[in-house]
């Protein structure tokens, strides 16, 4: 016979999992030095316990596990391509040839804004802001370093127009994983998420507009030179390379 589980209970793996990593932090200082695997076993096979007390069966359990597993499974293999992709484009020569041609092309003032821009622009088109940012955000990035300007400010305006994108895309999971979750339609999703977004994305272009046209960018032509000879000399920067993305 099953039970209902009280809430403490229910949420009882989950503060044992946070105990279990604070733990680790205190005493290794580093989140990535420790036993993380250990602290999410050990909760996992509480919360197992604590089911199969309440009355559910191995099958029982072991449906939830594979239910929830194939729902993460999008995301899981997105993460897997835009490795394979990402390290393609670096090896072939995309990433620094858009460095190298964007150097050149993209005015320092309007840099911000327009790393917002594009960004999101490539993350409506593919529905995915972490591929956006793992290709054309290394890119941007790499110009925003020549060109002098605080790699955590850059970062901010590619991770800002990545993730307008991806809210906007229709090709994006999480667009369409909400609605269907809601009971709604898609597009009507997409609709009411402008009403806070598009206000969102402008107060953030003019912010950045702001920062590049106060921006003090001495020493950017030593800088770009620099860069662009040490990339001419390691990679093939052939324009041709600009023909990838689109073939793939």
């Amino acid at each position: 016979m099953k039970h209902k589980s009280s809430l403490l209970l229910a949420l009882s793996p989950i503060l044992i999992l946070i105990g279990m990593l604070t733990l680790n932090v205190l005493l290794f200082e580093d989140t990535l030095a420790g036993s993380n695997q250990i602290a999410l076993l050990v909760a996992a096979s509480i919360a197992g316990v604590i089911t199969y007390r309440l009355g559910y069966s191995w099958d029982d359990i072991r449906e939830r596990v594979v239910s929830t597993i194939s729902s993460a499974m999008p995301s899981i293999l997105i993460l897997l391509l835009i490795g394979s992709l990402a390290g393609t484009w670096m090896i072939s020569g995309v990433v620094p040839a858009m460095i190298y041609y964007g150097i050149d092309l993209i005015s320092p003032k309007l840099f911000l804004f327009t790393a917002v821009v594009v960004s999101a622009i490539i993350s409506v088109a593919t529905g995915s802001s972490w591929s956006t940012i793992a290709t054309i955000g290394v890119a941007l990035l790499g110009i925003g370093h020549a060109i002098g300007i605080n790699d955590a400010v850059v970062a901010g305006a590619i991770i800002s127009g990545a993730y307008f994108g991806d809210k906007m895309s229709p090709l994006s999971d999480t667009t369409n994983l909400a609605p269907a979750m809601a009971g709604t339609d898609l597009f009507t999703h997409i609709k009411y998420m402008t009403i806070t977004t598009v206000p969102s994305m402008t107060i953030t272009l003019i912010i950045f507009l702001v920062i590049g046209f106060n921006y003090n960018f001495s020493g950017t032509a030593i800088n770009v030179e620099n860069v662009k000879t040490a990339i001419d000399g390691t990679f093939n920067t052939n324009p041709l390379l600009f023909l990838v993305p689109v073939i793939l």
